[in-house]
């Protein structure tokens, strides 16, 4: 036990830097990992199925959303409660922390499986799936479904394996799934031809092994003992859980919901317009996967930050947590203007790759102009998510509940019903890079306020630190 305690004790003394690439350079190939799962299958379709598989992709991906958005909840929730409780030398309630997001991960991937399949068309019908696209779509979401339970555990578990101090492991149980799911897919879309249902299988399948990954590195937890009354739900440790995690959580239901009015929009303008409403879903689906590649490399890189800011907020350790923050910063906005150059010289041969001989003109038009303006604001993209898992680290989950939905909720979506009324369907482009902007200036200005806050708090501990060896004297 002594030698465990060394190893998580390391975020408190080991330098930031070090600590920072240990934790997040395996949480950054997890998260990509887990943007590839929908890529890879849109690939094999758009080069199989076509455009409608692609549109029924995009359709069904407000789904995966709501499963991560449960996995974060439990997943950063457990991890942030474990890591703060460990901080703070509260190694007897850190153990509940950890078997009460696993539970609830267990049992919310079930219940979310149950209402899929029981009103799977309806959901897809508000999801803007249209009649052609209808028997996609539902090919598609009555299998991978079945992998919801998987998904969410391996991705939540994955979290909290993370805030074990085995960030390699987390990694290993991604990339093993995706490699798995990879390789299926193009047995069963491209060599047996199954179409969209054998893209479903192979994700779920992949989906299947990660979660037995987790289950099997649980039941030999390193830094704490988990025992069975661990995992027994108890709502003081499951609330504790949800609340720092909401701010995750209410992120991803955030990108849901953009994603499900975007394509209701994009459904009705797109009709109105010469693309049709088919071309402009499809190009959205693949222009917003294909930014979850750098969100995902962001998130990951947050993500990284996150058991250093937790253990050193809940020693008091000020300084590390600011420094653990500036170096996430930097380092995403290096990432954001490297991808923001990419999206504009490059956008009709990202295009490609998701595309067969059967896709018009009008696929590669719109898609490029999506590209070029929807994320003309990209560069910037980084504060939010950087600045929203900060405030969930060090436990102020209400202020990263507020940040996580600001792009999404408050600004992007009162902006997508307006802009359109005036530009048709050019104002759902215009709104992506005025969300960005105003969320970006939200978050510099609050996370500048937190710093100001942490700096008292470090004088304080200082002028306590003086007295104490005044009086020792």
């Amino acid at each position: 036990m002594e030698k465990s305690n060394a190893k998580t004790d390391q975020l408190g003394t080991e330098p930031v830097g070090s600590l920072m690439r240990r934790f997040a350079v395996p949480s950054i190939i997890g998260m990509l990992v887990g943007a590839l799962y929908n890529i890879v299958d849109q690939l094999f379709i758009g080069q199989k199925v076509g455009t409608l598989g692609n549109t029924a992709t995009s359709v069904a991906f407000p789904f995966t959303t709501a499963c991560m958005a449960l996995a974060l909840l439990f997943g950063i929730g457990g991890a942030s409660c474990y890591n703060l409780a460990m901080g703070m030398g509260d190694k007897k309630r850190a153990g509940y922390y950890v078997g009460n997001a696993l539970t609830m991960l267990t049992t919310c991937g079930v219940v979310l499986m149950a209402v899929t399949l029981v009103f799977l068309k309806p959901l897809l019908k508000i999801f803007a799936a249209t009649d052609d696209v209808m028997p996609y779509a539902e090919d598609y979401v009555s299998v991978t479904a079945i992998g919801f339970p998987f998904l969410i555990l391996s991705t939540g578990g994955g979290h909290l394996i993370r805030a074990d101090g085995s960030p390699k492991m987390t990694m290993i149980c991604n990339v093993t799934g995706a490699v798995i799911n990879t390789v299926l897919d193009a047995v069963f879309v491209l060599g047996l031809e199954w179409g969209m249902k054998g893209a479903a299988w192979a994700t779920v399948i992949g989906q299947i092994v990660s979660a037995m990954i987790i289950i099997l590195y649980v039941r030999k937890f390193r830094t704490t003992k988990l025992e069975k009354k661990h995992f027994v739900p108890a709502f003081v440790h499951t609330k504790r859980v949800a609340m720092i995690g909401m701010a995750s959580f209410f992120n991803q239901v955030a990108i849901a919901i953009v994603q499900i009015v975007l394509n209701n929009s994009l459904k009705h303008y797109g009709k109105l317009s010469e693309y049709g409403a088919e071309d402009p879903i499809a190009c959205a689906g693949i222009v917003m996967k294909v930014n979850m590649i750098v969100f995902a490399i962001v998130i990951g890189l947050a993500q990284g930050t996150q058991p250093i800011e937790s253990f050193n907020y809940g020693a008091r350790n000020y300084s590390r947590v600011k420094q653990a923050f500036r170096l996430a910063v930097k380092t995403g906005a290096a990432i954001s203007i490297a991808a923001f150059i990419l999206f504009q010289l490059f956008p009709r041969q990202i295009l490609a790759v998701f595309a067969n001989s059967s896709a018009s003109d009008g696929y590669y038009e719109f898609g490029a102009k999506f590209f070029r303006t929807f994320l003309f604001f990209t560069w910037i993209n980084c504060l939010q998510p950087i600045c929203s898992t900060f405030f969930t680290s060090i436990g102020k989950s209400f202020k990263g509940v507020f940040l996580s939905l600001t792009r999404q909720i408050i600004f992007f979506i009162p902006i997508l019903l307006v802009l359109p009324l005036f530009f048709k369907i050019n104002g759902i482009l215009y709104t992506g890079p005025i969300a960005d902007c105003l969320s970006a200036g939200v978050a510099i200005a609050m996370a500048a306020a937190e710093f100001r806050a942490m700096n008292r708090l470090e004088q304080q501990e200082t002028e306590k630190t003086s007295a104490s060896g005044t009086l020792v004297k």
